[in-house]
């Protein structure tokens, strides 16, 4: 089984962009509580309309509570779990220890995942969590491939790999360094990045960058992942613009479905995207050293022509639709009735009465043509059937909104919140 993508949205967007160019998944931000505070996340209401958004069609959202909680600030985090929850949310990453087991008791049914942040980089703290009732593992970026199919082959529950973005010269991002030159802690989702400043010893700093790392790239390993069991793959980059988090989605997606590695072109555009002298796999290799470093230097051009054609393909909203089937009958007498079916909610509206045609009576192949017309929706028809008595006349508009109806109604069914225990 092909593993699910997994896209970062710091924005409403990214989302899109990242829903619009294939992620399985997108993780985001809302509330105080998130490792990156400094991207402009969402608001109650986009978080609300983010999630009617994504499954509509067919994409799962994860929030990130992963930051450390001190114990004045636990109910908070877990009142903003409990919306989250009653939002219909389909898992959310924790870092600390007591907010998950908080969250664990209060909230029994809601999939929670272990968010790289708590380290975890051997079988043993995998088989912890997933003992302590985790659903999916987000394994330490610093993994080689053999510690993370040791992994795999050892838990019995979800592994999650980063396999493209940042990384962080400390152990999963276990750093205080950004805290204790500026107050601001990368464990409380206010890093300033110091890592990326030059750096000298006895001296200037003379352009040097002794602990910026490059950014990981992975594109070119995925098959491996998939076979060793690796259950979801992650993007790095909330931070990120749009139009960044639309290429490397575009790609990763494309790679996933046609299980290949990147060609030199795809190369090329992820690393116009973003990169810092270029990437490194060497963690990934299991080989450390100089090589790993680099900068990205602010005179480094952006590419417009890469991104702007990103943008005008997302914006369109139309890349990712969701095939339904439609099934319409037309008869003397009674109100029509239009059946919906993504393939696993079914459902059906009703319209007006046909009247008797008084010039030309509507035909089969003139209600498919309108019942097709499903453009600016989340849908597209697969199949469309018609049954249609002769001698009979129905408006455009009452088609119209019996599409309409129908589309409505199955997008309903699609984002209806399951219905999850609060204790």
């Amino acid at each position: 089984m092909k593993p699910e993508l997994l896209s970062p949205a710091g924005s409403p967007e990214s989302l899109r962009a990242a829903v619009q160019n294939g992620a399985g998944a997108v993780y985001l931000g809302w509330g105080d509580f998130n490792a990156r505070r400094g991207a402009k996340n969402f608001s109650d209401e986009e978080f609300a309309q983010a999630l009617r958004y994504c499954h509509e069609r067919d994409t799962r959202v994860f929030l990130t509570l992963n930051t450390l909680v001190s114990d004045r600030e636990l109910p908070a985090a877990l009142e903003t779990a409990r919306a989250a929850c009653r939002l219909g949310v389909d898992a959310i990453l924790v870092q600390d220890w007591g907010l998950f087991d908080l969250l664990r008791r209060s909230l029994p049914d809601q999939p929670l995942h272990a968010s790289t942040q708590m380290s975890i980089f051997t079988s043993g703290g995998a088989v912890e969590l997933a003992q302590d009732g985790c659903e999916r593992v987000v394994i330490a970026r610093e993994c080689s491939k053999e510690d993370s199919a040791a992994i795999c082959r050892n838990c019995p529950v979800e592994v999650e790999v980063f396999v493209h973005g940042a990384l962080c010269m400390c152990y999963s991002g276990q750093c205080a360094m950004s805290a204790l030159i500026g107050g601001r802690s990368g464990n409380r989702g206010r890093c300033a990045q110091p890592c990326r400043l030059p750096y000298g010893v006895d001296g200037p700093a003379r352009g040097k960058y002794p602990l910026s790392l490059k950014d990981s790239c992975l594109a070119g390993n995925l098959g491996e992942m998939a076979e060793m069991g690796v259950s979801c793959l992650k993007l790095e980059g909330r931070m990120k613009r749009p139009e960044y988090v639309a290429v490397i989605t575009r790609i990763y997606a494309r790679l996933l479905e046609e299980g290949r590695k990147p060609t030199a072109a795809e190369s090329a555009e992820l690393e116009q995207a973003f990169s810092r002298s270029g990437f490194t796999d060497a963690y990934w290799r299991g080989r450390h050293g100089e090589a790993m470093f680099g900068t990205r230097p602010e005179s480094t051009p952006e590419p417009k022509e890469l991104f702007d054609e990103a943008r005008r393909a997302y914006e369109k909203d139309s890349l990712r639709t969701v095939p339904v089937d439609l099934i319409c009958r037309v008869a003397a007498g009674v109100p029509c009735t239009l059946t919906a079916s993504d393939g696993v909610h079914t459902v059906t509206v009703t319209g007006p009465v046909p009247e008797t045609a008084r010039s030309r009576p509507l035909t089969r192949e003139d209600l498919i043509a309108r019942l097709q017309k499903t453009g600016g929706t989340a849908y597209r028809c697969r199949r469309t059937e018609a049954e249609v008595e002769e001698g009979l006349a129905l408006s455009a508009s009452a088609v119209n909104a019996l599409r309409r109806d129908a589309l409505a109604a199955l997008t309903e069914a699609r984002t209806a919140v399951p219905e999850r225990r609060e204790l």
